[in-house]
């Protein structure tokens, strides 16, 4: 029973660790251990989703807890309806980007605050992992109360609210929603924008026929890259299954490493509010920060993962922050995460400004090149992020250990970091201008992690 949960959300192999009996005692394990009133729950395209979904709203019906069903939605839409309704808690069906024999559980708590293993998961596996045998309310009367479908309306209109009154520049934009959740919201927004759309695998589907979306993977963007220049378009967007990431390509056919759009999108929000705070991770860090002083803002570092995020945006009330692998977070939606958020403010800062996505990316680019996250297979992680910083020492470069090893040089800096759940280190390197210092020292970067690992 172990094995689905994992640090901030819950995931696992259809059918042998997540499965409809799992879901409904997930909700008698929820109802047992906090106690809400209300839960809201949304799922996404996958064939298991719907009947997940439908578990979990039995068990918390059963148990006495009034559900409010959003239907197959993104997972941002789930975060919007338990804060705008007052909800406990939300609860979204959906593995993301993994594979298609996965499927699991995201949650949030009261005004879509982040869950995490202290005040929620911990609580909920320790009794679904026990023998306690969970009882159902005694009579009908006691049951939960099932509501209406969310109104969809709210969060659209929700969504426009980012770019009302804003002059937004005609555009033609490819949409690759790889079949995933993001397709019937782009359909809802195009009434209202001045946008047209070319939208390729548009359609939720759950069977994937062209595979799982995660552009991340590089095999994934040629779709998307070849609808840009063949329909002559200004850019492209791509999001993975449940919309709660989202991916650039300028009108040449490029795809825009994420480090680059937190820059704008900040730039695009501290236009609104005037000396707000912005985070970002530590993995790319001198773009962001130098694009947020000149426009005003406070820039300051947050460890990456959504939680971590999340807790620090309320404490330090940030405007937005930003992470390099397209997780966008903003005050004004509960502090969560959005992929459609992040490219609105992209296409209103574009629009602004007169100038296309290519060019302010080259512009940036040429400011601060980096390498992307290049990732290694090691075995003893610590190991190798000790013997890299034992070379670099004696050059006396800053240290920042918020999320992993990094070093900061005059001209470049780099950091390198161990992944939570797999053998890997993952590096990111950057220069002040210097393409040719980042190719160096990724090359003497890269011999040493693959000489030691």
């Amino acid at each position: 029973m172990g094995a689905p949960f994992k640090a901030y959300d819950v995931r696992g192999r259809i059918p042998a660790e997540i499965n409809v009996p799992f879901a409904y005692r997930f909700s008698q394990a929820l109802k047992q251990s906090l106690n809400p009133g209300t839960v809201v729950i949304g799922h996404d395209m996958r064939m298991d989703s719907p009947a997940l979904a439908e578990a979990l709203t039995q068990g918390l019906l059963d148990n006495g807890v009034d559900v409010r069903p959003v239907g197959r939605c993104g997972t941002e839409e789930v975060y919007f309806h338990t804060a705008a309704s007052g909800a406990d808690a939300g609860l979204m069906v959906t593995a993301s980007h993994n594979p298609p024999d996965y499927n699991g559980i995201k949650m949030v708590l009261k005004g879509a605050s982040a869950a995490t293993p202290d005040n929620a998961f911990n609580a909920i596996e320790e009794i679904m992992r026990s023998d306690a045998v969970l009882q159902p309310v005694a009579d009908y009367a006691a049951r939960g109360a099932l509501h209406d479908l969310c109104d969809r309306d709210a969060y659209i209109e929700r969504l426009l609210n980012e770019v009302a009154g804003q002059d937004l520049k005609p555009m033609k934009i490819v949409c690759h929603a790889g079949n995933g959740c993001a397709g019937p919201i782009i359909d809802l927004l195009g009434k209202h924008l001045p946008f047209t759309f070319i939208k390729i695998d548009h359609e939720p589907d759950p069977r994937l026929p062209n595979g799982v979306p995660n552009p991340l993977l590089p095999e994934k963007r040629e779709k998307a890259s070849r609808a840009v220049i063949e329909h002559g378009a200004d850019l492209a967007i791509a999001w993975d299954g449940d919309f709660d990431r989202c991916f650039l390509y300028d009108h040449k056919g490029r795809f825009v490493e994420g480090y680059y759009l937190v820059g704008m999108i900040a730039q695009s929000l501290l236009a609104k509010h005037p000396g707000g705070t912005i985070l970002y991770d530590p993995r790319l860090t001198w773009n962001t920060i130098d694009m947020v002083k000149s426009a005003g803002g406070v820039a300051k570092p947050c460890r990456t993962g959504h939680a971590y995020f999340k807790k620090m945006m309320r404490e330090e009330n940030a405007i937005y922050g930003g992470e390099m692998s397209a997780h966008h977070y903003f005050r004004d939606f509960a502090y969560c995460d959005s992929g459609m958020l992040a490219w609105l403010n992209v296409i209103a800062d574009l629009s602004a400004s007169g100038t296309t996505l290519a060019e302010r990316l080259e512009e940036r680019i040429a400011a601060y090149p980096c390498s992307g996250e290049i990732n290694f297979t090691v075995s003893d992680a610590a190991e190798v992020q000790k013997r890299i910083s034992d070379h670099y020492m004696p050059k006396n470069p800053q240290i920042e250990n918020q999320d992993g090893l990094g070093m900061v040089f005059d001209d470049w800096r780099f950091n390198l970091r161990a992944s939570n759940t797999e053998p890997l280190l993952r590096l990111n390197v950057e220069t002040r201008g210097d393409k040719a210092l980042l190719q160096a020292k990724v090359d003497e970067l890269r011999g040493m992690i693959e000489g030691a690992g």
